[in-house]
């Protein structure tokens, strides 16, 4: 496949803009798992008001301060999806990119609709589930994003040719991204006592050896690609952090349920802990899956986009 040549804009701002979008909602997901972690779901039980009002703002103690606080932080980051969706219409130049903020937009609105059926239905684990994944996976979407504006994306790169390797590179990080997804849903069913623990044991090990695999696979043969070997060592260091904060989270738990009346600073500091981790090794392991898909030929030459055939201008 040659493509024809075509000039692709850079646009500082817009870059920037696209990142910051990604670290609000990082921190929405920390929000999110206070709110959990807290046992704060129902401290405001109505919605889309919020003790009958849209707009005034409730006295913010106890877990009210959690949950209020959550809602807010999560309007402002609508609002930020929604600036970055219209933004994308009117600068960029490729298609799959306004869909793709478009798709964004229409997760958020989803998202917020999942946050308001768990106070309406009283916390179901399904729904609260659903709400927990979709969090994630709008994480994911962003930080594409804001890889996907990036200036080291817009230049040209020569395509790597891989051979005689099964599963071809792109399908095994795509795999260990399936994996962590996955696990996270796990996690989350647990964290809203949905299921019991041991699926999510089951699959802490599976992402484990997958993530073992994917980066004795990247860092053999692909060390000096600075694009797969950061996000492959960066994916490793948080791998090992994941399992300490997995276990601290498991003993404090223990602990919470022999002799607190209520989550314990250990429970909550390490679980939301643990939540954020889980956010940034599934978004790291998604840029990995992408990089990789972009840089590694495994097929057929004639299947090779040609390189300079982009250019890109600093806006």
């Amino acid at each position: 496949l040659v493509l024809t040549s075509r000039t692709i804009l850079y646009n500082q701002a817009y870059h920037r803009f696209a990142v910051f979008l990604a670290g609000a909602t990082l921190l929405l997901i920390v929000l999110g798992a206070l709110v959990t972690s807290n046992d704060a779901g129902l401290s405001v039980p109505d919605w889309p008001t919020s003790f009958g009002s849209l707009y005034k703002i409730p006295p913010m103690v106890g877990g009210v301060k959690y949950e209020h606080g959550h809602r807010l932080f999560a309007e402002f980051v609508g609002l930020l999806i929604i600036v970055m969706a219209v933004w994308t219409q009117r600068v960029e130049q490729r298609k799959w990119m306004k869909a793709l903020a478009w798709i964004a937009l229409a997760a958020v609105i989803g998202q917020g609709v999942l946050g308001g059926l768990t106070v309406l239905f009283f916390l179901p684990w399904a729904i609260s589930t659903a709400h927990a994944t979709l969090a994630q996976t709008i994480f994911c979407v962003v930080t594409a994003m804001a890889l996907f504006t990036s200036k080291g994306w817009l230049q040209d790169s020569e395509p790597i040719m891989e051979h005689g390797i099964s599963p071809s590179t792109p399908t095994l990080t795509a795999l260990t991204a399936a994996c962590v997804w996955v696990q996270l849903i796990l996690g989350a069913a647990f964290r809203h006592t949905g299921i019991k623990l041991l699926p999510h044991l089951i699959g802490a090990c599976v992402v484990t050896a997958m993530l073992c695999w994917t980066v004795v696979r990247v860092l053999s043969h692909y060390g000096k690609v600075s694009e797969l070997r950061k996000p492959v060592q960066l994916m490793l260091a948080l791998l090992m952090v994941q399992l300490g904060l997995g276990f601290a989270s498991y003993v404090t738990r223990l602990q919470w349920m022999l002799d607190a009346p209520q989550p314990t600073t250990g429970i909550v500091i390490s679980t939301v802990s643990h939540v954020a981790g889980g956010a940034l090794l599934l978004a790291t392991s998604v840029i990995l899956a992408i990089q990789t898909r972009r840089m590694i030929a495994a097929h057929a030459p004639e299947s090779v986009m040609t390189s300079s055939s982009r250019k890109v201008v600093i806006a």
